[in-house]
């Protein structure tokens, strides 16, 4: 079986991947409410606003380590003959702690100030805002990589 990351960041499937993951974000972010979603609402307008393509850069660069990060359960799911959807959103806890173990060191290094301030606002609620979202990344990568 393939490595996730092979898969999601070959030539013919990492633009629509990271244009898919965009739209994720976009939609996460659209869905939070309450005071705690205004929160999230304006620090992700202060990272889109740092410059035009940030955030699409930002994804492109971080796509081989997340597919690597996610891998294991991808792989999982695959040999158990499972729905990665639902795999995913089964170990949601895993998903996430994979993914922030990356952007909390990516976060430590950034020199921008706007993003580091923001990260270290946000990355209170960070793992439940993730595992929210483990269901929709679970069906983009099904999409992506079957």
């Amino acid at each position: 079986m393939a490595a996730l990351a092979e898969v999601l960041t070959s030539d013919a499937k990492k633009a629509q991947v990271v244009d898919d993951c965009l739209v994720l974000i976009d939609q996460e972010v659209e869905d939070k409410g309450g005071i705690s979603g205004m929160a999230i609402k304006a620090g992700y307008a202060a990272v889109k606003s740092i410059r035009p393509g940030f955030l699409k850069q930002v994804v492109t660069d971080l796509l081989p380590e997340f597919a690597k990060a996610l891998d294991p359960v991808y792989q999982e799911a695959r040999s158990q003959s499972r729905g990665v959807s639902d795999h995913f959103s089964s170990n949601a806890g895993r998903v996430a702690d994979g993914l922030l173990a990356i952007t909390d060191e990516k976060a430590k290094r950034t020199k921008s100030g706007v993003v580091k301030a923001t990260y270290d606002r946000l990355r209170g609620t960070a793992k439940k805002n993730v595992e929210s979202a483990v269901p929709r990344l679970g069906k983009l990568i099904e999409k992506h990589a079957g």
